[in-house]
């Protein structure tokens, strides 16, 4: 971006107005002199001047903007944070759009990719591929118009995204202004990735705890999440950097397409870095003359990636030639041009300190491994679900094990094995309990394994935390949905004697809530709020909410269009159950059972008294679907982050329009929506070829006759 003889001028320009002071008159050259040394600081990653000289010379050009406020321009340095609050992010149109990228995960996947483009480009010699580090981060996109940045959106559902400009513009990587006019250019939208490196992510999270903070989990979540703040300074106190991966379009002032002028990719990324944009550099990125050489230098960042500053999670290939990009095209998903190498999940090895025992809502007892925290992927690790005593058992696990574990999908903690060849005789063998692991009196309760289930259960709560977990689950978004009422609320309430079952989350004393410490009228009032639109939930949500053993969602639903009132269950026999289409005999008998007991009635009629509804409400109806519903007898599933509608909605709409929603890929499934980030669903169903997949705007279409 600078000549070397310009790099020269400037330094000693900071020089001399560190030195003498800048005048008024230099306002010009202030700009271009701190958009230099941005550029080395965040840019290069390699500042030549103190963050007090910088600061000095920022300071200089704020007092000269504020005695001439007329001549402040739009890409000084001033104007990245702006004072203004964003309270709502509208969705714009992205100007091409953001397609996800298909997956592979080992030599043989990349083979095929390289084949696939040989047979649609109707090439048979080597393809030229460029190689590029996989970001795991949030995505945007930025779009240049007379050189100025004038507008930045999140990726969204990949056709349009929410405007995050401000925000954009408060992060010092992002160039306000671009010479794309000096190379033809007029308008322009770059694609980028905005992440924060491991080292600042350590930094952030130190100041967050001593300021008291919640801690940020990780570097991506806190990159994804902070491009949305309300606020842009606090956008660039997360300390995100973003890296440009492409010029997804460029036309000239008549409109004219210039994209392909730039001939390969690689070209594009040597351009954006001469205009200052951050992308990656040359040992970083690589042009691949064969997809042996791709292969050779995606395994090689595989083994490195733990010595990287950013989280990565894979490397992506594309075509290098532009006009055989063009010539091969896309699918409605993704281009067939590009593909992700995804590296195998995160590994480590550990110890495994101990094992406790928890109790869930419905007497499940699950092993908890308790092991030597550990870092991985980003994320300190120190407590795995085991499951069940099987999975104990298959893994061969004892206490004082060496443990390999990773992150399936760099989400979820897993243990993968133990290492007996390891063990020095001192290890424990771990012994699952036979009796309630809370209640260690004579009045323990012995566990039971129900046929067919790998659980142990207690099936007669003593100790009184199954309630807990109850009225937990009861006020959680999944069953009753009373918004603000968490989990560390419940047992609050539970220590002060407040609520000892579901039916007491209805009779609260909110002036006693307000006077506690860290609560006040006003959050006393938002949850008196939240319970009273609650308890007008429709029956389907209350019968969910009891935690009857296999009594979930669709159950629920299913057995409140059946009813006039909750009660009327308790009249019920098994055969009037199992007439309903998808309730099995398992079902019933559970539900029998729990309104068989003359504790659970009294507890449903104390909640009734207290004002929650039990008769049914005309969203516990069945739907009646017309004969010309557009879904008709299909069957559809929904994956990945829909971005204009909850999955809740949108499995309604599916209902109303006549669909049935199922939760699995198979053979029976119709159609796949796919929102953004789809995972394996995506590809099974990729693999089928017998289902319709579409996107959550043709689902839409679909839906409303389009």
């Amino acid at each position: 971006m600078y000549s070397s003889a310009q790099e020269k001028q400037f330094s000693k320009r900071s020089t001399n107005f560190l030195k003498n002071g800048v005048p008024a008159e230099e306002y010009s050259s202030l700009i271009e002199l701190l958009t230099y040394h941005e550029w080395k600081y965040y840019v290069r990653t390699n500042p030549i001047l103190s963050d007090k000289e910088y600061d000095t010379l920022y300071n200089a050009l704020l007092e000269i903007e504020k005695s001439n406020p007329l001549i402040v321009r739009p890409d000084s340095p001033s104007q990245r944070v702006s004072s203004d609050l964003n309270p709502d992010f509208e969705s714009v149109p992205h100007l091409t759009p953001m397609l996800s990228l298909g997956n592979s995960y080992n030599e043989e996947d990349l083979l095929d990719f390289d084949r696939q483009v040989k047979k649609l480009s109707a090439i048979e010699g080597a393809i030229e591929y460029n190689v590029e580090p996989k970001f795991d981060g949030g995505s945007l996109a930025l779009v240049y118009e007379n050189d100025l940045l004038i507008r930045a959106a999140t990726r969204g559902n990949g056709q349009q995204g929410e405007e995050i400009t401000p925000n954009a513009k408060a992060l010092p990587s992002i160039p306000l202004k671009a010479a794309f006019s000096k190379h033809g250019i007029y308008k322009a939208e770059v694609r980028g990735e905005a992440i924060i490196p491991i080292s600042t992510f350590k930094n952030v999270n130190k100041k967050r705890e001593k300021n008291g903070q919640k801690l940020f989990a990780n570097p991506r979540n806190a990159a994804a999440g902070g491009l949305r703040m309300k606020i842009p300074q606090e956008t660039r106190e997360r300390g995100i950097l973003v890296f440009i991966f492409q010029l997804s379009y460029a036309v000239d002032k008549n409109g004219n397409d210039v994209l392909g002028d730039l001939r390969s990719h690689s070209t594009q990324l040597d351009l954006l870095d001469s205009l200052g944009f951050k992308i990656p550099n040359n040992k970083e990125r690589k042009v691949a003359n064969k997809i042996e050489e791709v292969i050779k230098f995606s395994k090689t960042w595989e083994e490195k990636r733990d010595t990287y500053d950013y989280e990565i999670d894979g490397m992506v290939i594309k075509v290098n030639d532009l006009s055989i990009q063009q010539k091969i095209g896309y699918t409605q998903h993704h281009p067939r041009w590009a593909i992700a190498y995804k590296f195998k999940a995160k590994q480590a090895t550990t110890s495994l300190l101990d094992v406790e025992f928890q109790v869930g809502k419905v007497g499940s007892i699950t092993p908890v491994a308790k092991v030597e925290p550990k870092q991985l992927a980003g994320v300190t690790i120190s407590s795995i679900s085991l499951h069940n005593e099987d999975f104990i058992l298959q893994k061969d696990l004892r206490i004082g094990d060496k443990i390999l574990i990773e992150r399936a999908g760099d989400v979820i903690p897993y243990i993968v094995k133990s290492f007996p060849e390891l063990r020095t005789g001192e290890e424990k063998e771990i012994f699952f309990p036979s009796h309630c692991p809370v209640n260690h009196t004579d009045k323990s309760v012995e566990l039971v394994k129900s046929e067919g289930e790998a659980a142990w259960r207690c099936p007669h709560c003593v100790c009184g935390l199954q309630n807990i977990q109850k009225i937990i689950f009861h006020v959680s978004k999944d069953a009753m949905d009373i918004d603000g009422f968490g989990k560390s609320y419940v047992e609050k309430f539970h220590q002060l004697g407040w609520i000892n079952d579901v039916s007491d989350v209805y009779n609260l004393n909110y002036n006693e809530i307000a006077e506690l410490e860290g609560f006040g009228k006003k959050s006393a009032d938002n949850l008196k709020s939240a319970i009273e639109k609650a308890k007008q939930n429709p029956i389907q949500k209350l019968l969910h909410s009891l935690s009857i053993h296999h009594l979930g969602k669709k159950a629920s639903k299913l057995i409140a269009q059946e009813i006039n009132h909750v009660l009327d269950l308790s009249n019920w026999t098994e055969e009037m159950f199992t007439e309903i289409k998808d309730i099995g005999p398992v079902v019933a008998k559970n539900v029998i059972e729990y309104f068989s007991i003359d504790d659970n009635i009294l507890l449903l009629q104390r909640m009734e008294s207290l004002g929650v509804n039990l008769a049914q409400l005309e969203e516990d109806k069945p739907i009646e679907v017309a004969d010309d519903a557009p879904l008709k007898e299909k069957t559809i599933l929904f994956t990945g982050t829909l971005q204009k509608m909850k999955r809740n909605e949108a499995k309604e709409m599916a209902e109303f329009a006549g669909a049935k929603c199922i939760s699995a890929v198979s053979s029976k499934l119709s159609i796949l929506v796919v929102g953004e980030k789809a995972g394996s669903k995506l590809k099974k169903a990729q693999e089928l070829g017998t289902v319709q997949i579409m996107t959550e705007d043709e689902f839409l279409e679909l839906i409303n006759g389009g």
